[in-house]
């Protein structure tokens, strides 16, 4: 078969950075695209003379005021599966309500945003989620009462029949799905553990990654992950974003700690005041270069 002759798929298995972290590669033959993981766990792209792979979330013209301040001022930026496109810039750059316009929070003044070519035009965050885009904030949104599995399942509870007619919710079945889910994404989480409230900061970021990877987001959103978090918990979570994207996910990560940033980054974008300025391949860029865009000195250079 022609199109079966052209396409092959490749799984590898390495151990890198993170022991037992999975690799893979995609490759396209007829030099159109390749896709890969670096020894970082980061994606390595090389585009050849075919079609450009269609991005699962796109951003275009995104404007917003609040009043006479304008926050958002023609905001343009696509993310790809399989992705970690970080989002830098000082207070006020307008990072948090991009993130809230793409979350449903926020509707735009103008401009459009595509979910996988279809018009992402939300009302809610609700909506949101059912289109499939999650949103992890700082707070994380976690029920601290309620075990992990409750937390996951958390409004979207598997129900079964007592007695053949009076419905309950499953425990077995949210029990066995946490975790066959924690050894997927090889977290070191005790799927026993009674509540979410006697986690860490990084198990506590990995129980809403891994609602999210369960749920099969499309585009998940990270607003500083890392915060507060000590040094060995922040690498967890280095851990669990790059695994997000090795299923496939799309993730936006919004962060200030440059030096993570350029770990766990394929791309970075910057924004200044409200618009992005600067977008850049991580392995090709470095702390001062970023500096520069993010305080308006590149802009002011070129003004002059």
């Amino acid at each position: 078969m022609p199109v079966l002759s052209r396409y092959f798929v490749c799984l590898l298995i390495h151990k890198k950075q993170f022991d037992h972290e999975l690799g893979w590669f995609f490759c396209i033959r007829n030099n159109k695209r390749i896709l890969g993981r670096n020894k970082y766990g980061r994606r390595e792209i090389s585009a050849g003379a075919g079609e450009r792979v269609s991005p699962i979330l796109e951003v275009a013209g995104l404007r917003k005021s609040f009043g006479p301040v304008e926050v958002l001022r023609g905001v343009d930026l696509h993310l790809d599966a399989g992705e970690v496109l970080a989002v830098v810039g000082d207070n006020g750059a307008g990072k948090s309500t991009l993130i809230k316009h793409i979350s449903g929070v926020y509707r735009p003044d103008s401009g459009r945003m595509l979910l996988a070519g279809t018009s992402l035009d939300l009302s809610s965050p609700r909506e949101a989620r059912q289109r499939g885009v999650e949103t992890v904030y700082q707070d994380l949104a976690l029920a601290d009462d309620l075990s992990i599995g409750a937390n996951i399942f958390l409004g979207r509870e598997p129900m079964r029949r007592l007695f053949g007619f009076l419905p309950v919710v499953d425990e077995r079945t949210i029990r066995r799905e946490t975790t066959e889910l924690l050894k997927r994404i090889r977290s070191e989480i005790p799927p026993e553990a009674r509540t979410v409230a006697r986690l860490s900061g990084g198990q506590r970021q990995a129980v809403a990654i891994a609602r999210a990877i369960y749920w099969k987001a499309k585009v998940v959103l990270l607003d500083e992950p890392t915060a507060a978090l000590a040094v060995m918990e922040r690498e967890r979570v280095i851990h669990h974003t790059r695994d997000l994207a090795a299923h496939g996910v799309g993730v936006i990560y919004i962060g200030h700690n440059l030096v993570e940033i350029l770990k766990v980054a394929d791309r970075i974008a910057v924004m200044f005041r409200g618009r992005v300025v600067h977008v850049t391949l991580a392995a090709e860029t470095d702390q001062e270069t970023l500096i520069k865009y993010m305080t308006g000195y590149s802009e002011s250079k070129k003004a002059a």
